[in-house]
């Protein structure tokens, strides 16, 4: 006869793409009697941050909540931000509307994610807009829609997600002046034919690019630079993504990024019971390379993690999720793409995809991510094993013999 336990209580904090998935994957692999499984997040619909250029010249995206995406799941949506994090204690406090509450947890899945990051360069946080979430997105929004025609829009930063935003406002506002400020030169990281089809877009969209070019500072009507200053009723800062702050002020072991650190299953090198994912972890790629914060990485270390956490709880033989690099794909307006096909460990080989055709690429790439997380919990075979007594008191006291130590 089976030995009745408490039910092991998995959190998962931070809803996007990692976090969603996540939840969604371990409520496929685990039975609900035996799991619960609680998905905090700050808001009540999954946010496809894929698209922030796209709302920011003021698209219309595809809403879903996620009452409706985890419906007969027995995910449990609680909807608060997670203002505090207590690995030894192993309680996470969310601030929602009614004021902060505590979490208890047995095994914690970290998915907080990332956010913009200024660079510590003066004036950024004061003048300059982001698009690295939703609220800024609609932010920018609103003041691109007030600007005359001929305004100036400056976009800083020469990655894939100011080359996005740079085309997207100036194919849907050629009435304004765009340009782009690029550290290196436009698109050196692709092939040859993908960095050609990059600078020929650019020069039919009329794109300004300032390359080799170092910003110094952001002011309200212009940003400073190494090569002089650059007109700019409107700055958009893309130079990167900066981790949510919180691991930091836990005793998780974190790197120099402020990424925990964890095994090849997500798992944390320092407090067992926690699993991080997504640009939240310091995740080892093909050529012993980091991997680089983004959705077409952060998805399979929600995979590994989710089946990892599974498999312990129930005995089953660890997976093992291989994170590699196949493409890169890149919307350059909604009627020109660029696909730039990688080696494992993201450098460029000499294909690419260019063109209308590469568009629809790229569109379906965005609608797959977002279906994979609307639909958590379809498309996988229907394996919900049983958590038994000796696992989940193992994984408990594994977490508790780690910490234990640490504070000895």
């Amino acid at each position: 006869m089976r030995q009745n336990i408490q039910q092991h209580r998995v959190v998962v904090i931070g809803a996007g793409y990692t976090g969603a998935t996540a939840a969604g994957r371990l409520a496929r692999r685990l039975r609900g009697e035996d799991v619960s499984i609680t998905l905090v997040n700050a808001e009540p619909d999954f946010v496809e941050r894929v698209r922030m250029h796209q709302l920011a010249v003021g698209q219309t995206l595809r809403p879903r909540p996620f009452d409706e995406m985890f419906a007969g799941t027995g995910v449990e949506l609680r909807l608060g931000r997670v203002t505090g994090i207590d690995v030894d204690r192993k309680t996470v406090t969310a601030t929602g509307a009614d004021g902060p509450s505590d979490l208890e947890y047995d095994t914690l899945v970290y998915a907080l994610g990332s956010a913009w990051n200024t660079q510590g360069v003066p004036g950024t946080t004061e003048h300059a807009h982001e698009i690295a979430g939703r609220d800024g997105a609609l932010r920018l929004r609103d003041r691109l829609a007030a600007l005359a025609p001929g305004s100036p829009v400056t976009v800083v930063g020469g990655g894939l997600t100011g080359v996005e935003a740079a085309t997207e406002f100036a194919e849907t506002r050629p009435d304004l002046d765009v340009s782009l400020i690029a550290r290196a030169g436009l698109g050196d990281w692709l092939s040859p034919k993908g960095a050609r089809h990059l600078q020929k877009v650019f020069g039919n969209l009329r794109i300004t690019t300032h390359e080799y070019t170092t910003v110094t500072a952001v002011h309200a009507d212009r940003v400073t630079t190494t090569e002089g200053d650059v007109p700019a009723a409107v700055t958009i800062w893309t130079t990167g993504f900066a981790v949510h702050p919180i691991a930091r002020a836990t005793t998780l072991e974190t790197g120099e990024t402020g990424q925990i650190t964890v095994d090849a299953t997500m798992r944390s090198l320092s407090h067992p019971d926690v699993y991080a994912i997504g640009d939240a972890a310091l995740v080892t790629g093909p050529g012993d390379k980091p991997l680089r914060m983004s959705c077409a990485s952060g998805v399979p270390t929600a995979w590994q993690a989710a089946d990892a956490i599974a498999a312990r709880l129930t005995g089953s033989k660890l997976p093992t999720i291989s994170a590699r690099y196949f493409n890169q794909c890149i919307s350059l307006g909604r009627k020109e793409g660029l696909i730039q096909y990688v080696t494992a460990d993201d450098r460029a080989v000499n294909a690419a995809l260019t063109g209308r055709l590469a568009a629809l690429y790229k569109e379906l790439v965005c609608k797959g991510a977002a279906w994979g997380v609307a639909n958590p919990t379809m498309g996988l075979p229907t394996r919900r094993r049983r958590v038994t007594a000796d696992r989940a008191r193992a994984e408990t006291t594994a977490a508790g013999t780690t910490a234990a130590t640490e504070a000895a």
